[in-house]
């Protein structure tokens, strides 16, 4: 039996749109109603499988807020795929994307992104029209998802999964040796 790949993937977008309850909701399979500001970044792994076959995501959670900007360069290094999250209920959250999205790729160029609405369990602000067209633009998958009820999220963790494969497919051949 072969080796099960780990792939590196991010997830990122401002504080308070729900990242670390996405991920705990999927690795640990819980919401927490009570809710800490990560500090600088979160990790978690998980199994996920794929038509391929077993891969491991080596999930890292960003802090949204503006004083860890310096240090999350670092962490993007060597990740496959980006979620980027906003809240349906926060429309600057949807806004403030492509400076996350601009952030990664200065560190990240070819990183595959995905797009995730989260908070579906609340009431919208707006339609979803404005964040799928962001997504059509920088040629990313959109969904939409609740940590609280554990809509969409396994979903969202599998494309990631799927997206950061296929890119780390393209660069098998091309990897320093």
């Amino acid at each position: 039996m072969g080796k099960i790949p780990v792939l590196k993937v991010v997830i990122a977008g401002d504080g308070n749109v729900g990242k670390t309850s996405l991920v705990r909701r999927y690795c640990e399979g819980k919401f927490d109603t009570s809710r800490v500001a990560t500090i600088g970044v979160d990790f978690q792994t998980h199994t996920v499988d794929l038509p391929s076959g077993q891969v491991k995501l080596s999930i890292w959670d960003m802090a949204g807020q503006e004083r860890f900007r310096v240090v999350r360069g670092g962490f993007y290094r060597g990740s496959l795929a980006a979620a980027l999250v906003f809240d349906i209920t926060n429309p600057s959250s949807l806004t403030n994307l492509e400076s996350w999205y601009q952030e990664i790729s200065e560190v990240a160029p070819n990183q595959k992104f995905i797009i995730i609405g989260n908070k579906i369990d609340l009431e919208r602000v707006q339609g979803p029209e404005t964040a799928q067209a962001y997504a059509a633009r920088i040629s990313a998958p959109y969904l939409e998802t609740s940590a609280l009820t554990g809509e969409g999220v396994s979903l969202m963790f599998e494309t990631m999964a799927t997206l950061a494969f296929s890119y780390s497919a393209t660069l098998g051949s091309h990897q320093p040796e």
